[in-house]
């Protein structure tokens, strides 16, 4: 019983690292995202094209200290004022 009760404490040491690495990550609908980036002054989009069986779109954008992600089947579309870099792959945690 010892050994589980580590265990599970090394596990919540192990979750609470990751969340203080990529700090408060707010997922959020694609339409949800849009509207975000029409209250950003400069805004910055992070994109990448995922999926093993179908492919997706994952956007990240920063809004008042927080990290907001979508995932959308198709591809988004933004004003041109908005600056977008193109990442390999996103990864934020489950």
């Amino acid at each position: 019983m010892e050994v589980a009760a580590t265990g599970a404490a090394a596990a919540a040491t192990v979750i609470a690292n990751s969340i203080k690495a990529s700090g408060a990550i707010v997922k959020v609908e694609p339409k949800d995202f849009q509207q975000i980036m029409g209250k950003v002054n400069k805004p910055l989009v992070v994109r990448a094209i995922g999926g093993v069986v179908r492919k997706n779109y994952q956007y990240l954008t920063a809004y008042k200290g927080l990290i907001f992600y979508t995932k959308s089947p198709s591809e988004l579309s933004f004003p041109s004022d908005v600056e977008i870099i193109l990442a390999k792959k996103i990864w934020v945690p489950d």
